[in-house]
């Protein structure tokens, strides 16, 4: 389409590679942008409703359902929010363990992502199959560093997809050190296939284009956040979990069925690899920072199209994590530590791969949930993509429907949004007023 056209409405039915559905809006007046929106619009899922009423045991298992891509985060979350509730602490042998079961879903997501959803957007493919007419070699080796992280998540949660095996003080089941060490071999071809991904996405061209974030994400003191650690920010925010909703708060816009969510008086603000990246830099293992200074990345990095090297930079942590757990794992002497019903709240914060997920829980003295909130990364980034799009767009005013498609798909999908389980996103509507 010639940009001569002026046209008022532009449409594109759907695209898969961001799991959800969605459309895009766009309204120029010459070059200027005057409105965007990112519009999700799959009905409301009411998980927070389905948990009303149910025991706390129940919460890991019901919430794991919520996403197919990162279901340990929600699972995990709802575990450490349970335990704070409760008074329950648990064994260092646990704590382990859970890290690993992190390291499974971090390096099966973020191989997801950046093999077979962001890849094709810097190759110029409209999919990974397409990609792999070219570059198979890639494609599978995308392919077995996911297997590998499944393999971790099967594992330890007893399925590939809403693992089951976790509960609050710990495991339904004891691990064995030699079933964890069985997973060595494969976690050293993958640390070695996570350094070369680094290599191969640093090579692609990224656009000029640094907005200014306020970057959030956990901060442990002495390791890269998973599931513990204070809430901080590059600009002075440093909280605990239970501090939480002092200081962000969820609202709704009429485009969306996803709340949106600000820090109070702040506006928008960035979680996800970037923010973990440029905030914990320091405590990634040597490798991971070695990997990062070969291919020139220096904190901070500003720029969201980088984010696919940075994701990359975070497999090689992954997998760097899980083969240090399997070597320093010794079994405990029970798989959990009893939890007992008392009333009490509990709020928790932990890494998911796309930013931190918060959620907190009211019990009664029966341990019945009263209440429940949950806060997903995408829906706290979602204020943040509009104005990353509302910033990126103008430089699209020129370009034809097709480029400027490609163009506002590749930038949502620097956040890799989880809409919900499902695989269609993007229809992209632009109105031009001259």
């Amino acid at each position: 389409m010639s940009t001569s056209q002026h046209p008022k409405t532009i449409r594109v039915d759907t695209l898969a590679r961001v799991e959800g559905e969605g459309s895009l809006y766009i309204k120029f007046q010459g070059d200027r942008v005057c409105d965007v929106s990112l519009d999700i619009y799959e009905p409301p899922r009411l998980f927070e409703a389905f948990l009303r009423g149910r025991h706390y045991s129940e919460a890991s298992d019901i919430t794991s359902r919520i996403c197919g891509i990162c279901p340990i985060a929600y699972q995990m979350s709802a575990i450490h929010a349970m335990e704070r509730a409760l008074g329950v602490d648990i064994e260092p042998a646990i704590r382990l363990l859970r890290r690993l079961f992190y390291c499974g879903e971090w390096i099966e997501s973020h191989t997801l992502h950046v093999f077979m959803l962001h890849a094709p957007d810097f190759l110029g493919y409209p999919d990974a199959i397409a990609m792999a007419r070219e570059h198979k070699d890639v494609v599978e080796k995308g392919l077995r560093l996911k297997k590998i992280g499944n393999r971790i998540v099967t594992l330890l949660g007893g399925r590939e997809i809403h693992p089951i095996s976790a509960a609050v003080g710990g495991f339904y089941k004891l691990f064995s050190r030699s079933e964890l060490l069985e997973l060595a071999d494969d976690l050293e071809w993958a640390l070695e296939a996570s350094i070369d991904t680094v290599k191969l996405v640093s090579g692609f061209e990224f656009p000029d284009f640094e907005p200014d974030y306020e970057f959030v994400a956990l901060r442990h003191p002495d390791e890269y956040p998973f599931n513990e650690g204070r809430l901080r920010s590059n600009r002075g925010l440093d909280i605990d979990a239970a501090d939480y909703e002092n200081h962000f708060v969820e609202f709704q816009v009429k485009h969306s069925n996803a709340l949106h969510s600000s820090l109070k008086g702040r506006g928008s603000y960035l979680v996800g690899p970037l923010a973990r990246f440029n905030l914990n830099f320091d405590l990634l293992p040597p490798i991971a920072q070695q990997a990062a200074r070969e291919v020139g990345l220096v904190v901070p990095v500003r720029n969201p199209f980088r984010s696919i090297v940075v994701r990359a930079i975070e497999i090689v942590f992954a997998c760097a994590e899980a083969l240090r757990v399997i070597r320093e794992y010794r079994p405990p002497e029970r798989p959990r530590v009893s939890a007992p019903n008392r009333a009490g709240t509990g709020q928790a914060i932990t890494e998911a791969p796309r930013g931190i997920l918060y959620h907190r829980y009211d019990l009664d003295e029966n341990g019945i949930i009263r209440t429940a909130k949950i806060v997903p990364p995408t829906s706290q980034n979602q204020s943040r993509i509009e104005q990353d799009l509302r910033e990126f767009a103008p430089r699209l005013a020129a370009s034809s429907i097709e480029e400027a498609t490609w163009k506002c798909e590749q930038a949502v999908r620097n956040y890799d949004p989880c809409i919900s389980c499902a695989t269609h996103f993007l229809k992209l509507r632009i109105e031009r007023e001259v």
